[in-house]
């Protein structure tokens, strides 16, 4: 996965951390969350705050 995956990442997010409120996740936890995710395999350099901004509202989404 990329951080472009935005869904996919939510999806995986979800399920490996089903207790976590997306809600209250900072974007350095969430960053480095999505980083430990099994099959991501990006640059950490691209990431920024945009696209965890799309990662978190994915997740809250998927955990609704």
């Amino acid at each position: 996965m990329k951080w472009t995956d935005i869904n996919d990442l939510a999806i995986g997010l979800a399920d490996a951390y089903p207790e976590v409120d997306p809600l209250t996740i900072n974007f350095v936890d969430l960053m480095n969350r999505v980083l430990a995710l099994p099959g991501f395999d990006d640059d950490p350099k691209r990431c920024g705050e945009k696209i965890l901004e799309a990662i978190q509202q994915a997740w809250i989404d998927e955990s609704a």
